[in-house]
């Protein structure tokens, strides 16, 4: 931790001080809130920051605005590019931000001003797509108001923004990737990975603690004791109402988060309204947006708010304190969840399994359960004008295989892609990968325009974890989630949903399945049993069970290159992603000067080091006498006394004159 004044900083009591200070009982703490403090650790990490802060500034805007935003680079080395999270980009799918696919990155002290108009207001937020720069701090919220709020929001009497970060504080998302390749070891011992609640690996990256709104505090897992690093205060007054907006900026975790003491009432989820529903708690993946409202009816004091991350060997809670005014400053927290039994279960949202094993208080919520709060036109099947896409998110095989979509290992271009289409050095040949095998390429789905696409998000691999996908430039509707085959009582796996049918006869940990199709052939074109045509809930991202599948639709009526991919970082680092070229012959034209990018390789070297052949040339004669000629040209070309001649020369009976008179 570092000031930038103070210097190094310690954490002591709930505050910071100067590391040269030994009774903090005789000195002044250190503003909190002028320091990155992390998780409290005292050894200094490298972050990437937008203005100094971490998480970066708020952008608020309203609906129907167009903002205009100037990103410059001020890193020695790397490369940016800023991705406006939920933003669907209508008629500006350049401004995306997505790194190589709708723009070059931004080198080392150049700028790029990002300019677009947010039409729908709602809970988003953005981030660096450039690498592993998201885990090392680089994002921020993006909230658009309405300008006249909602009648059943008229009556709020507070706003705030929860940001959720999973946190090494030794390294990031990007190192923890490249270091996972090869085993991670520490004082001589190796990390275990992070692993699931069901006992399932989740990540090789390994976490030491998680941040709200970039603090938190790490808790030895030895003696279970935490550093005392001061934690962020949401101060409320007691009988009134606030919204909360939280969003998941982790690298790798999902988190179950819950106010102790309070139910709390579900709104929104990714920005989209939704019919209320009280619960205990909810999972909020990577990426995700869920807001909600909070009554502020409890006895007056501090309670915690808190995000239990989805790891069975250290849930490395998110922390922060909900804090009524009046309450006295020097009350310790000593709140605790709500307490659930076995006659009222708790209900707990979004779940990424279908039920908690072995726990009957608690109920699980399907996100598919979730009631749209608008009414919306959902796209139907029409013959001829409907496509469908199976994508099995994975990682295959029986050893370790990269993280794919089908089998393709996603090849990230070397050049602007949507501005550049026809430099992509390596698409994907339209047969796929062969077999039981994965490739390399640059995998892109052609969507025609203003058809109805369906999509069949699947995870059936070796690797048993959920997965979150998420989907640039649309909000889908969420038709129907199949989950895999269960123990109803005690939980445990047993199969994948028997609804999807993997060609081939290998064992369900070997089998590839980079040829889906529906079981019963009856659900072909649009007619898949159990859907909610009526009132589906729309989300930008969504979390794929493992062993099931989750249904989604979309219109096609945004052209654009938009990125479909695992918001995992060392996922989406290893190329579980896939690009949809939406209705390419309806773009926009590119940008006046938008930049362009080049691959480099292809140089022959041959020509580099070829030492070229000298050339001839016949002198040019000097002389102080007017030279014959034949035209006028040929008395330029002579470098004699001219230079006095202050008018045009020219050519007369053979002899070069200063023609005075032009």
């Amino acid at each position: 931790m570092f000031h930038e004044t103070e210097k190094a900083v310690y954490a002591k009591n709930g505050s910071l001080y100067r590391y040269d200070v030994t009774d903090v009982n005789l000195a002044r703490p250190v503003n909190s809130g002028e320091v990155i403090a992390g998780d409290g650790w005292e050894k200094q990490r490298m972050v990437v920051v937008a203005n100094g802060t971490l998480p970066g500034p708020p952008i608020v805007a309203y609906k129907g605005q167009v903002l205009v935003i100037r990103v410059k680079n001020s890193l020695p080395s790397d490369t940016v590019s800023v991705h406006w999270y939920g933003i669907e980009q209508r008629g500006t799918p350049y401004m995306d931000g997505a790194s190589f696919i709708t723009q070059c990155p931004i080198n080392p002290g150049q700028t790029f001003t990002y300019t677009f108009r947010v039409d729908e207001s709602g809970t988003y937020w953005y981030h660096s797509s450039a690498g592993a720069q998201r885990g090392k701090g680089l994002y921020g919220a993006l909230i658009v108001l309405d300008r006249e709020p909602p009648a059943n929001l008229d009556k709020v009497d507070g706003d705030f923004v929860l940001q959720i970060q999973d946190w090494n504080h030794d390294y990031d998302a990007e190192q923890g990737y490249m270091l996972s390749k090869d085993g991670v070891y520490e004082n001589r011992s190796q990390i275990l990975t992070t692993r699931l609640p069901r006992g399932r690996n989740n990540s090789l990256w390994n976490a030491h603690s998680s941040l709200i709104n970039g603090n938190g505090r790490y808790y030895d897992p030895q003696t279970g004791k935490h550093n005392e690093a001061p934690l962020r205060d949401f101060k409320v007054q007691e009988g009134k109402s606030y919204r909360f907006r939280v969003i998941n900026a982790a690298s790798v975790y999902s988190y179950r988060v819950s106010v102790d003491g309070h139910n709390i009432t579900i709104i929104a989820s990714d920005g989209k309204m939704v019919v209320p529903v009280e619960v205990e708690s909810f999972w909020v993946h990577p990426g995700e947006r869920f807001d909600f409202l909070l009554e502020a009816t409890a006895r007056r004091g501090k309670y915690m708010i808190r995000g239990v991350a989805e790891d069975a060997i250290n849930p490395i809670p998110a922390e922060a304190v909900l804090h009524y005014l009046g309450a006295r400053p020097d009350v310790d927290i000593n709140s605790e969840r709500s307490q659930c039994n076995e006659t009222e279960p708790c209900t707990v949202l979004n779940c990424p399994f279908q039920f908690y094993r072995n726990n009957p208080k608690l109920r699980c919520l399907a996100i598919e359960e979730l009631v749209s709060d608008v009414s919306n036109v959902i796209p139907e099947y029409q013959e001829s004008h409907f496509q469908e896409f199976f994508l099995n998110f994975a990682i295959p095989g029986a050893e370790t295989y990269p993280a794919t979509v089908n089998n393709v290992q996603f090849l990230q271009p070397t050049v602007s892609a949507l501005s550049q289409p026809n430099e992509i050095v390596k698409p994907c040949s339209k047969s796929g990968c062969k077999g039981n095998e994965t490739c390399t390429c640059t995998n892109i789905l052609d969507v025609i325009h203003n058809n109805t696409v369906q999509f069949v998000f699947m995870n059936m691999g070796k690797r048993q974890t959920s997965h979150t996908i998420s989907m640039h430039g649309h909000s889908f509707y969420v038709l129907k989630m199949g989950f895999a085959n269960y123990n109803e009582t005690t939980g445990e796996y047993i199969s994948q949903n028997e609804d999807i049918k993997c060609e081939g006869n290998a064992t369900e940990d070997e089998a590839f399945c980079n040829k889906p199709s529906w079981t019963n052939p009856e659900w072909r074109n649009g007619n898949v049993s159990g859907l909610n045509l009526v009132d589906p809930p729309q989300k930008d991202t969504v979390v794929v069970p493992y062993g099931g599948y989750v249904v989604l639709r979309i219109k096609a009526d945004n052209p654009g290159f938009w990125m479909i991919k695992s918001n995992s970082l060392p996922e989406s680092l290893n190329g579980m992603a896939v690009l949809m070229n939406e209705s390419f012959s309806y773009l926009p034209d590119v940008p006046k000067n938008f930049p362009t990018c080049r691959n480099f390789e292809g140089i022959d070297p041959d020509v580099l080091w070829t030492t070229p052949e000298p050339v001839t040339t016949t002198p040019i004669p000097t002389t102080t006498e007017p030279p014959t000629c034949v035209t006028s040209g040929d008395c330029h070309r002579h470098t004699w006394n001219n230079d006095n001649c202050l008018h045009k020369w020219e050519c007369i009976n053979g002899i070069c004159h200063c023609n005075s008179s032009t």
